[in-house]
């Protein structure tokens, strides 16, 4: 996501950056070796996309052709601008706040640059370009979904100013990093921190541990997450669509009531909560 949310040392390289964070994809050398890193990680998370992503991820992924190597940004967009209007830019890595939402709000989706070592196969403190590209892109192929994020980008440039940052975090969490959606497929994933996970793409939908609800705005909002396991709480949107017209009416009203009211854990249940079943399972009466 973006840079208020770690404490560690950034990898990337910010030296080279423009006014706008971005820089040139190409000033960065891949090697065979990542080539070939990035091979085994996509072969991995594509045997899991027919089991548990939702069509639409599995659609845009198809069309962007970058099961060989690590990709040129530059080709897929290409191909990503006719089809929704979105452009990738590369970044070194987190930027600013202000400047992701920013480039959101335009249609841009940062893309960080370096891929991730041999040793971080299964797992990364920082969102690598196999995080960000794997993870992210496939969604922007479809304009309800893009519709959603440029539309969140705008909303949160207005609240910034008034300290919504925390709650801006929490909707952008459960959404477009670890989001779920129980459609004509049944339930499958469409946020990318859980599709570019081997473990946690297959404990999101099937696992007894987590807690599934069904999307609620101001419960999302509330509800903080982690970032150091699996989550312990899911939200499950009905249609993409749907998750569109979230965004389609100004949240600052209901930003500044629920600023004064405390977080919500996710390790539990709450009045009102509605649970969604594992794929495959009703939930006891």
């Amino acid at each position: 996501m973006y840079g208020a949310h770690t404490d560690n040392e950034l990898r990337g390289d910010y030296t080279k950056a423009k006014a706008d964070f971005t820089v040139e994809q190409r000033d960065h050398v891949y090697g065979e070796a990542d080539h070939a890193l990035w091979r085994r990680l996509y072969a991995r998370q594509a045997q899991l996309l027919q089991t548990y992503a939702c069509r639409e991820f599995r659609d845009g992924l198809a069309r962007m052709a970058a099961a060989d190597g690590v990709p040129d940004l530059d080709a897929v967009n290409a191909r990503l601008v006719p089809a929704s209007g979105w452009r990738l830019v590369a970044v070194p890595g987190f930027i600013p706040d202000e400047q992701f939402f920013r480039h959101l709000a335009a249609r841009r989706f940062p893309v960080t640059v370096w891929l991730r070592r041999p040793e971080e196969f299964d797992y990364l403190v920082e969102p690598d370009i196999f995080h960000d590209f794997f993870g992210h892109v496939p969604m922007l192929f479809d304009r309800r979904f893009g519709d959603y994020v440029q539309r969140y980008g705008e909303q949160a440039l207005r609240l910034l100013p008034h300290g919504a940052l925390p709650l801006l975090a929490r909707l952008y969490w459960y959404t477009v990093e670890f989001g779920l959606i129980d459609g004509d497929e049944g339930l499958r994933v469409y946020g990318a921190g859980i599709l570019s996970s081997g473990g946690e793409t297959p404990y999101a939908v099937d696992s007894d541990e987590p807690r599934r609800l069904r999307f609620e705005l101001s419960r999302c909002l509330r509800t903080a997450y982690r970032i150091d396991s699996y989550q312990k709480t899911y939200f499950v949107i009905r249609s993409l669509a749907a998750l569109a017209d979230v965004m389609t009416r100004d949240l600052s009203a209901l930003v500044e009531t629920l600023q004064a009211q405390p977080a919500l854990s996710p390790d539990r249940l709450y009045d009102g909560d509605e649970p969604v079943p594992p794929r495959g399972r009703r939930l006891a009466a």
